[in-house]
């Protein structure tokens, strides 16, 4: 699209056309209403008539006439200018395109299916998915429960998933509610599973089942930052005593232990961050702005935690004795 500019009545006028005819008319940056013609438009500005004609238009030249006056015709560029395209301009569209949280989120929920799929086959690599979704949506519900906003859910390939929140916990019992109900929502998936199982008796169901208990039970182990570690740390720190720090330290030499047991390299980074965190929170025990959980909350945390590691464990063992290696897995290495 092309503009032509002049004065009439001392007031800007902006006459935008393409190769045949007038597309719009401003004035003082105001669109107008205009009368179309044959040959033209015609419209009234301030009690003057404007008349353009657009019948050499495709030849470069646009006719203006003032209150019935002999036409002045304008020489005009009819050629629809180019958009110019940089390297920077595709760049700061990439940027926008990135920082897209919808883009960001489906890119990696795309990277995390294609890479387990690589390393297994594409139905594990959907189970696993489905499994960390239902997980991670569990603690997004906890969130909201508690009017924390949060902005959903992160899938990180090779590592899990992540719910992440826009506003702090206040409460110790905010955190071991939030840390357990990701496990508690995947403890849903697998009793369904094992429903669904002995309903079509279709073992892909319950292999969902019995990986989203493996899945659940180690993420519930009493190591910072996974979920069991929450739950200890707001148990430990709320006794504000040495016991809860030493809790907290037994707790990283058992992941230790489980790490080298089944050299899970990755965990052993998680333990480090996890430490780092123990001994920041202690140092600042006395200033925390987190409100400690009572001896009756104390307890009661304790009683969900085990209920819900009970409940995963019980799903591995009900599959304990399957011929089908992959379900009686779990089992043997939980036993071992």
């Amino acid at each position: 699209m092309n503009r032509v500019e002049f004065s009439l009545a001392d007031k800007a006028v902006s006459i935008f056309f393409n190769q045949q005819q007038v597309v719009q008319l401003f004035v003082e940056q105001q669109a107008i209403t205009f009368e179309e013609q044959h040959n033209g438009i015609f419209a009234t500005i301030d009690g003057q008539a404007l008349a353009v004609n657009t019948e050499q238009l495709p030849q470069g030249l646009l006719g203006i006439a003032v209150n019935g006056a002999e036409l002045q015709w304008l020489e005009v560029s009819t050629e629809t200018p180019k958009e110019k395209r940089s390297l920077f301009g595709l760049a700061a569209l990439g940027l926008k395109l990135f920082k897209s949280v919808k883009v960001v989120k489906a890119a990696l929920a795309g990277a995390s299916v294609a890479g387990y799929a690589w390393l297994f086959s594409w139905q594990f690599a959907l189970m696993l998915v489905a499994c960390l979704v239902v997980h991670e949506y569990g603690h997004v519900r906890a969130m909201r429960y508690f009017g924390i906003k949060t902005k959903g859910i992160y899938l990180i390939p090779f590592v899990g998933g992540l719910a992440v929140s826009d506003d702090k916990i206040t409460t110790r019992w905010q955190d071991v509610v939030i840390s357990l109900m990701g496990p508690a929502f995947g403890l849903i998936t697998s009793v369904l599973g094992v429903v669904l199982y002995y309903a079509t008796e279709m073992e892909i169901f319950a292999g969902v089942a019995v990986l989203s208990a493996l899945l659940n039970l180690f993420n519930l182990l009493p190591i910072l930052p996974l979920d069991g570690g929450h739950v200890l740390k707001s148990i430990s720190f709320s006794m504000r005593s040495w016991v809860g720090l030493l809790a907290c330290m037994a707790g990283v030499l058992f992941g230790l232990w489980i790490s080298y047991t089944f050299g899970l390299i990755l965990l052993v980074i998680f333990i480090l961050i996890g430490s780092f965190e123990i001994l920041i929170e202690w140092r600042g025990r006395n200033y925390s702005h987190l409100l400690p959980l009572d001896r009756y909350g104390q307890v009661v945390s304790a009683i969900m935690y085990i209920v819900v590691i009970t409940g995963h464990v019980a799903v591995m063992m009900h599959f304990a004795d399957s011929e089908n290696p992959i379900l009686s897995l779990p089992m043997k290495i939980l036993s071992s």
